[in-house]
């Protein structure tokens, strides 16, 4: 898929996957993909993608993950701190967890992914009341 090469964060190409797997069926929906493929072709291709995406960023380390989430969210619509707020509060990146996953690197991603939102948000309050 070459369209997640110009996606500039490993958490932008998860959100990316994670937005074209349909939450109450579980299949993913690529129309270039499926226009090309057969369909149980394109379900493996994007379920493997998913895989790979959300493992190669548990296999790097929290320092870069965050640096990683920070460019993420910096090139949301409503920026960091808006990002930050949202995904604290609604607990949104449950979401970019590939159905297939052992349970425990599921719950290694929400933990690494709430204490990263943590520092994130304090960060976030710093700037905020200095500035």
């Amino acid at each position: 898929m070459t369209t997640l090469a110009v996606i500039a964060s490993q958490f932008g190409r998860l959100i990316y996957i994670a937005s074209l797997r349909d939450l109450s069926s579980g299949r993913y929906e690529h129309a270039g993909l499926s226009a090309l493929y057969r369909e149980e072709a394109v379900q493996q291709a994007l379920a493997k993608c998913h895989e790979e995406v959300f493992e190669r960023i548990l296999e790097t380390p929290l320092a870069i993950q965050e640096r990683d989430l920070r460019i993420c969210f910096e090139n949301m619509p409503g920026g960091l701190v808006s990002a930050v707020e949202h995904w604290s509060g609604l607990e949104a990146y449950r979401i970019l967890l590939p159905e297939q996953s052992p349970e425990y690197l599921k719950e290694l991603f929400c933990s690494n992914l709430r204490a990263l939102l943590e520092i994130l948000q304090a960060e976030c309050s710093t700037a905020h009341s200095s500035g």
